[in-house]
C-alpha cells in the first residue's frame, strides 16, 4: 500500500510513485480488526451477522483518517472494499450526531450511475439500520414522490447520481446547508461521464468546513480541479497502481476473422461460468440479446436506453443466477458489483485503457480467479495492442476460429444447444406525468418505514 499524507492541493500530484514512500504495508494483518480501526460496536456487530470479520487493505488505511474528519483520496482497485472504506466511518460520524432536518441531508455520496448508487445503498442500509443512520438514493429513470417523501420526512444520507440530486435542489425539496461529509464515488467516471460541472456545483453548496471523500479505482488529472477547490490537506491511500496488476486475472487477446466473431461469441456465452460481455454501442447490446437467444443461450441486456426497472431486474437476474450472461455497454462498468463472474468479454475493444480496466475489474474480485477475453478483428490488433500496453497488459495473443478446441481450453468455450430460448419483451415506458404542481398526501405522516418495518416517525 502507498500512503501520503498531506498533499498541498496548491501543487497536488496524482504520480503516487514519485518520491520516497512509506514501506509496504499491503499484508493481510488480521491483528486489526474492524473495532480496533474505531469503528462502534453495534456497527462492528452488524458487520459479523454479514460475516464480514477483517478489514480490506483499504479499508484499514482510510478508516482512521475519515473517523478523524480529515479529507481522503482512495484509490483501490475494483473489488478492494472502497464502499464499506468510506461508508463504515461516515455512519459512525453520522450516528453520533443528531437526526437530519427535513430536507436537509447530513451526508451525501454522489455516484455516476444508478447502479451503482443501489449497489451503494444495499451495502450500507443493513449497517445503517445498525446505529439508526436512514439512507435514500436519489437517481434518475424512477418517479420523484419517494424521493422527495423520504427527503420530507428527513434522512440522514442521501446516495445520489447528480442529476437527479440537482433536480431535487431545483425543486426545493433537498438543501445541502447541514452536510458534513461527501462522498465522491468513482470520480474519475463522472469526470469522462462529463458531470464534474455538476458535481462542482453541487460541492459549492455544501459548507465549506464539510469533511470531502473521493474514492476511485484510478486518480488522474481529471479529478485535479475538484481536490483543489474542495478539499483541505486531504491524505491519500492508495493501494492498487493504475494499472492491470491483479494476480488472479488473465488477459487473452483473440484474434478472429470477421465471418467468426458471432459465432466465437455465441461458443463462449455458452461457457458454464457466469459472464459478462460489454459491447460498444446500446444497439450492439439488443441484437447480441436477441441473436444469443435465437442459438439457444440466454442473456440479459444492460444499457441507459432501458428502463430503471428492466435493469433492476436484469441485473437480478444476474445476480441470482438465473441468467449466467450479462451484456452491456460501458454503463455497466463500474455499476456492477456481483460475485463470481469468472470472465469478462470485450465484443468491441475498448475505447481506451481506463475503460479496459474497469471492464476487467468485473471479475477477479477480492481474491477470486478470473479471465480477462478481447475478441480482435484483424484491422484491431495493433491499436488494441497500444491501448492493452497502456493499461500494463501483456495479454495471451491466440489465433482462433469457430470451433477451435483452443478457445475450450482458454475460456471453456463450448457449442451452443440451438434451441431458440424466449426472449420477454421490456413492456413500454409509461406515458409522461401532466405537467403541474404534485401530490405527497397518499402516504401516512404519522410512521416511517425503514427496513421494511414501520417505524414511529419522531423528527
Amino acid at each position: 500500500m502507498t500512503t501520503s499524507a498531506d498533499f498541498s492541493t496548491s501543487s497536488l500530484s496524482f504520480d503516487l510513485s514519485a518520491g520516497p514512500q512509506p514501506a509496504d504495508t499491503s499484508a493481510r494483518d488480521d491483528s486489526i480488526s474492524f473495532e480496533t480501526l474505531g469503528l462502534p460496536r453495534p456497527l462492528v456487530r452488524a458487520l459479523a451477522r454479514q460475516g464480514i470479520d477483517t478489514p480490506f487493505e483499504i479499508q484499514r488505511a482510510t478508516v482512521p483518517d475519515t473517523l478523524a474528519g480529515r479529507d481522503v483520496l482512495g484509490r483501490g482497485q475494483t473489488g478492494s472494499g472502497k464502499t464499506l472504506a468510506f461508508g463504515l466511518p461516515m455512519l459512525a460520524r453520522i450516528a453520533d450526531g443528531g437526526r437530519a432536518r427535513p430536507l436537509h441531508p447530513r451526508a451525501l455520496v454522489l455516484v455516476p450511475t444508478r447502479e451503482l448508487a443501489m449497489q451503494v445503498n444495499d451495502a450500507l442500509l443493513p449497517l445503517g439500520k445498525a446505529v439508526g443512520v436512514f439512507l435514500k438514493t436519489a437517481v434518475g429513470g424512477v418517479p420523484y414522490d419517494r424521493q422527495i417523501d423520504s427527503l420530507r420526512r428527513g434522512v440522514e444520507i442521501v446516495v445520489a447520481t447528480p442529476g437527479r440530486l440537482a433536480d431535487l435542489i431545483a425543486r426545493g425539496v433537498c438543501r445541502l446547508d447541514d452536510v458534513e461529509i461527501t462522498v465522491l464515488d468513482e470520480a474519475d467516471q463522472m469526470a469522462d461521464m462529463g458531470f464534474l460541472p455538476e458535481v462542482t456545483e453541487l460541492l459549492a453548496k455544501t459548507p465549506a468546513d464539510a469533511q470531502r471523500l473521493l474514492f476511485s479505482a484510478t486518480l488522474d488529472a481529471d479529478v485535479d480541479a475538484l481536490v483543489q477547490r474542495f478539499m483541505t490537506d486531504p491524505v491519500t491511500h492508495s493501494t492498487a497502481p493504475p494499472t492491470a496488476a491483479v494476480s488472479t486475472m488473465d488477459h487473452h487477446l483473440l484474434l478472429i476473422p470477421p465471418r467468426d466473431k458471432f459465432p466465437v461469441t455465441a461458443s463462449i456465452a455458452a461457457r458454464a461460468g457466469r459472464t459478462i460481455v460489454f459491447a460498444r454501442t446500446q444497439l450492439g447490446v439488443d441484437r447480441l440479446v436477441a441473436q444469443l437467444a435465437a442459438v439457444g443461450v440466454r442473456a440479459g441486456g444492460l444499457h441507459g436506453g432501458k428502463t430503471q426497472r428492466m435493469r433492476t431486474r436484469t441485473l437480478a437476474e444476474f445476480r441470482e443466477g438465473r441468467t449466467n450472461v450479462l451484456i452491456a455497454t460501458d454503463v455497466a462498468a463500474r455499476g456492477i458489483h456481483v460475485d463470481g463472474i469468472s470472465l469478462v468479454l470485450h465484443v468491441d475493444p475498448p475505447k481506451d485503457s481506463k475503460d479496459y480496466l474497469h471492464r476487467a475489474g468485473r471479475t477477479a474480485r477480492a481474491g477470486e480467479t478470473g479471465a480477462v477475453a478481447t475478441l480482435v478483428l484483424p484491422k484491431q490488433r495493433r491499436t488494441t495492442l497500444a491501448m492493452l500496453e497502456k493499461a500494463g497488459v501483456q495479454p495471451a495473443e491466440v489465433r482462433v476460429r469457430a470451433g477451435d478446441p483452443a478457445l475450450a481450453e482458454l475460456v471453456g468455450a463450448r457449442e451452443p444447444s440451438g434451441v431458440p430460448v424466449r426472449v420477454e419483451p421490456e413492456a413500454p415506458r409509461r406515458p409522461s406525468r401532466p405537467s403541474g404542481p404534485r401530490r405527497f398526501g397518499d402516504r401516512p405522516t404519522g410512521e416511517r418505514r425503514y427496513g421494511g418495518r414501520p417505524r414511529t416517525h419522531t423528527r
